[in-house]
């Protein structure tokens, strides 16, 4: 904190270079994280999360796998729109304790990203599409569309699930690349930044 005194013993409080400092900082961050562009990957998520979801319906009507009796779409999808939720806000409210709660569940969706893409893969290896056996009429018996219908959709979750897991990786990456570029601020609170009053 900078004081004054002038010639007619009058005293000024400056503005602490410190707290100016620390402002400035903030901005920066604030911008910073704005040109990753949070919003767009967490509205990316969100989208994912719900293609997830939608993908995953049929599957009720197909033979029960490993994927339904765990409820895989459903728990990563409703993690991928956690995920893509938390993104946004950390857009609009940019504070220290946004940005880590942003990490944490960014964090939590690479994660169960990866263990959902393990379950997807393992199930697809486990249930092969049946072969076709023709009938009177020359078409497939049932089962072997039932499986093949399966079989697509569990690809297609499977690549939603690792496009999730990528964009889960790039927030997180540029999350601790912007915190470690401020970690030095966060020992200072607003609160500690306010000039005492010496009138």
């Amino acid at each position: 904190m900078a004081v004054s005194v002038s010639r007619d013993l009058t005293v000024q409080v400056l503005e602490d270079v410190n707290a100016v400092k620390l402002m400035d900082r903030q901005q920066a961050l604030q911008s910073a994280i704005q040109r990753g562009e949070p919003k767009c990957l967490g509205v990316t998520q969100v989208m994912l999360g719900l293609m997830v979801i939608s993908y995953s319906i049929p599957l009720l009507f197909t033979e029960l796998t490993e994927v339904v009796t765990l409820g895989v779409p459903w728990w990563s999808g409703l993690m991928f729109i956690t995920a893509g939720v938390v993104s946004i806000i950390l857009d609009k409210h940019c504070s220290m304790r946004i940005l880590q709660v942003c990490s944490v569940v960014s964090v939590l969706s690479v994660l169960l990203s990866v263990v959902a893409a393990i379950i997807y893969s393992v199930d697809m290896d486990r249930h092969l599409e049946t072969p076709c056996i023709k009938d009177i009429h020359q078409a497939c018996d049932d089962e072997h569309y039932a499986t093949r219908l399966s079989r697509g959709l569990k690809s297609s979750l499977l690549l939603f699930t690792l496009v999730q897991t990528a964009i889960s990786a790039i927030l997180l990456f540029l999350i601790i690349r912007q915190r470690r570029s401020f970690d030095q601020y966060t020992s200072l609170t607003p609160a500690a930044l306010v000039p005492p009053d010496l009138n």
